[in-house]
């Protein structure tokens, strides 16, 4: 099975997609504000009884069970979206690192080696801005931590993605 379904061709995914559009808008927010207005309004009429209140809290508890499933489809779908959107901009800049494609395949613990490096070249950007030299990240250093961290990814997993060979 595919990582990500065909989202375009799915009922299931037309309908989480248009139920969060309509979630989302202000009318949506408006048709529950309407739906609490109009429940408050017949308390009086049912003596604001015990199953006057577990409507609303029936109602409610299953309506936001539903929207859990269907938002996640959704953010799925807009999630994968993004991350191709993001690849095609890392694989087309000229001076991007290619090794940084897959970094949703890599262990926390792999992420973790990754952002502390780039947070130490933002500390080096830091100091020269404020020494008054270029700002710009060193790229061999960069390109000796890529090529590190991918190859200790390379050892650990053993199965890592080979790349086409005019990536850089």
């Amino acid at each position: 099975m595919a990582r990500y379904p065909a989202y375009g061709r799915s009922p299931f995914s037309r309908f989480a997609r248009w139920t969060a559009q309509a979630a989302g808008h202000p009318l949506g927010l408006l048709l529950a504000v309407s739906v609490v207005l109009l429940w408050a309004a017949t308390g009086p009429v049912f003596h604001f009884s015990d199953s006057w209140q577990l409507v609303i809290n029936t109602g409610t508890t299953i309506v936001t069970f539903l929207m859990v499933f269907l938002i996640q489809n959704t953010q799925n779908h807009d999630g994968a979206v993004v991350q191709i959107k993001l690849d095609e901009i890392l694989r087309a800049e000229r001076n991007a690192h290619n090794a940084l494609l897959d970094l949703e395949e890599l262990t926390d613990a792999e992420l973790e080696h990754l952002r502390q490096h780039y947070l130490e070249l933002a500390r080096q950007a830091r100091e020269r801005m404020r020494g008054g030299r270029d700002a710009a990240p060193p790229d061999e250093a960069i390109e000796r931590a890529v090529a590190a961290d991918a190859g200790e990814g390379q050892r650990r997993q053993g199965r890592r993605r080979r790349r086409p060979p005019n990536d850089r």
